[in-house]
């Protein structure tokens, strides 16, 4: 069965995942985005490199990684309104080159101040707003059914944080990290070209709708909740992506090129089960998947933030904590569209914002805790709280959401 680009999610339902959709849309909103978040966090691996050389104190560091979280939360609004007015390949066209032309100006100049750091972060967040870009982009190609795998493989660009790690530290060692700027502009620009070939807008494309519509989707109730559930799954994921570099550093005094090896190999496992998040919610109801997610990340949380056991077993819970929050990523991304189908362009803005909000937060709040207290406890305590929270709230409406929205969709768990 071909994929020419005129078959959408609708006429599909009852058909296999590989044989629906639009593969080459799918693969290039995962590439698009994997390169994306490559720039977006790389800013964390090379984070014990720049702090050295320009003498940065712990909060200073930990707003440095924090900022193109903070960014690129605030910008996925914007991408989620342009979405749903323009087109998913159009806003990821432009945010691409802002982010392109952003890094060569950096790189060509260079940064030598603080303050530099933090307006390379702003750019940086146009590539981390690429997520509000690559969902739509693949999601409006398939039916309910396949939502949760859907939106798992493009997602799994998030995976582009592992070659940040991996990559980052190692280049900045040889070539200085002004030049890692540089060298990040030959697979965003190879990708790019790609994505203009291959990416194809659903003919399914939701009308244009006036902005009082967008302001109506923040009176559901429902929408917050999204927020605050992927603020705990994606802001736990992403804030550890940023700040696991400097935590190993600082803490077991290990070079930045092998904390970036330890960083990638927790990232690895978080990207890589994003998908089986998707496909578990699928299987077994994405209000189940999150209980369970919830539930491991708040124990693992105050684990990390009570141990003082040796580099393996804190090793082991970080992969812990990372592989939960990764199924947790991909099952509320099978929920989001089941309930907000039509504003998918919009929601995937407003709870991608969400969880960058979450990122924001912990990045931030680790340096900030390491600062005043000398110690990075009372950071990964309060996110153990929100993991709760998140739980209890997840309680409050799952009985609600399947005898409503959820009863009307047939053949789907949520």
């Amino acid at each position: 069965m071909p994929n020419d680009g005129t078959r959408a999610a609708s006429g599909s339902a009852g058909k296999s995942f590989w044989n629906v959709g639009h593969k080459p849309t799918l693969f290039a909103a995962f590439l698009y985005f994997d390169v994306a978040f490559m720039v977006w966090v790389m800013l964390g691996p090379l984070a014990p490199i720049i702090s050295q050389e320009l003498g940065l104190d712990p909060a200073q560091k930990g707003l440095m990684v924090a900022i193109p979280t903070l960014a690129g939360a605030v910008l996925r609004i914007v991408n989620g309104l342009l979405v749903d007015r323009v087109g998913p390949k159009l806003t990821g066209a432009m945010n691409q080159i802002v982010v392109i032309a952003g890094l060569a100006v950096a790189w060509y100049f260079g940064i030598s101040t603080y303050e530099g750091t933090l307006a390379v972060g702003v750019i940086l967040g146009f590539a981390g707003a690429s997520f509000a870009v690559a969902l739509p982009l693949a999601s409006r190609w398939y039916p309910p059914e396949h939502q949760g795998k859907a939106m798992g493989i493009a997602g799994m660009g998030n995976s582009g944080t592992v070659l940040a790690a991996l990559f980052a530290p190692l280049l900045a060692r040889m070539f200085g990290w002004n030049n890692v700027f540089g060298l990040a502009l030959i697979p965003l620009t190879v990708v790019f070209i790609f994505y203009l070939i291959a990416a194809k807008d659903s003919p399914e494309q939701p009308e244009p709708k006036a902005l009082s519509a967008y302001a109506a989707v923040l009176k559901e109730q429902d929408a917050w909740w999204f927020m605050l559930f992927y603020g705990v799954t994606f802001g736990g994921f992403v804030g550890l992506s940023s700040s696991l570099p400097t935590y190993y550093a600082d803490g077991f005094g290990l070079t930045p090129v092998v904390a970036g090896y330890l960083t990638a190999a927790c990232v690895f496992v978080g990207s890589l089960v994003r998908p089986i998040g998707g496909a578990f919610g699928d299987r077994f109801g994405g209000i189940k998947t999150l209980s369970l997610v919830y539930s491991v990340a708040a124990v693992v949380l105050v684990g990390i933030a009570f141990s003082s056991a040796s580099l393996p077993v804190t090793f082991a819970l970080f992969l812990t904590v990372m592989g939960t929050l990764g199924i947790g990523n991909g099952a509320v991304f099978q929920l989001v569209p089941q309930r907000f189908r039509k504003e998918i362009g919009v929601m995937t803005g407003l709870v991608g914002f969400g969880g960058g909000v979450g990122g924001f937060y912990l990045a931030s709040s680790i340096g900030f805790a390491k600062k005043l207290t000398g110690s990075t406890s009372p950071g990964f305590l309060i996110f153990a709280a929100l993991a709760v929270i998140a739980l209890l709230g997840l309680t409050t409406v799952k009985s609600r959401w399947r005898t409503t929205w959820g009863a009307a969709i047939q053949g789907v768990r949520i």
